[in-house]
């Protein structure tokens, strides 16, 4: 667990998820991106590369040496990150979309719904990670927020960690490790779970490091997770 006291910037957008449409992300040019159109639906069966079937958003985020990278194509769906070191991307509520693409200095912003509104535990999407291009790299994302109150920066106990080994990749759920904060903010000795935009927390981000990782496809599917 981690703690600061930091003030980070926060998007607030308010667009709800009820109008959103969930759509295929585009492949363009980024290597192993996989994706068709259509019809918007629910499903718990899973394709072969382990994602759900179904309608989905496409977030690729593509580590590189470039300060300046490219920002045409893809349609907007990445988020360009270093290839070795951190980054934050700060998370807005809103229908999906990218925001600040270029995280080579330091920060990106991305807009997300809130998954859990009523924080029951189940979401009302979906998030799919898995590890792609060149073999080697790896990365851990963490979902981080600040104390509104005492201004504490709190990191969830949680993080997602994506290894591209060689071979084929699969997606796994990461639902937990995106979504939700899990901090004993209050000091009692029990890990609370906060879902995104959560008004107990404040200024939501991933916090992004990179070790060599050259895609971290991610894939919001409109498909509930239950969490702990």
């Amino acid at each position: 667990m981690l703690r600061a006291n930091q003030t980070v910037y926060r998007i607030v957008a308010s667009l709800s998820l009820g109008a959103l449409p969930f759509i295929t992300g585009c492949s363009g040019n980024v290597d192993e991106l996989a994706g068709s159109e259509q019809d918007l639906r629910s499903s718990p069966s899973t394709t072969g590369n382990g994602g759900p079937s179904g309608a989905h958003y496409n977030l690729n985020i593509i580590g590189t040496d470039a300060k300046n990278p490219n920002m045409t194509g893809n349609d907007g769906h990445r988020i360009f990150v270093p290839l070795s070191g951190s980054t934050k991307i700060m998370l807005g509520e809103g229908a999906f979309a990218v925001v600040d693409a270029n995280g080579t200095d330091g920060s990106a912003s991305f807009q997300l719904p809130n998954p859990d509104p009523n924080n029951t535990g189940t979401t009302t999407y979906s998030v799919y990670a898995r590890a792609l291009g060149k073999p080697g790299g790896s990365s851990s994302t963490t979902t981080c927020a600040t104390d509104p109150t005492t201004g504490e920066l709190w990191c969830s106990v949680y993080s997602s960690v994506q290894t591209r080994t060689s071979g084929k990749q699969s997606f796994s759920n990461v639902s937990k490790e995106l979504l939700y904060v899990y901090a004993d903010v209050n000091g009692d000795g029990t890990l609370e779970r906060y879902n995104l935009f959560n008004d107990a927390l404040a200024d939501y981000y991933w916090q992004y490091d990179n070790n060599g990782l050259r895609l971290l496809q991610l894939r919001f599917y409109d498909t509930s997770t239950t969490v702990p």
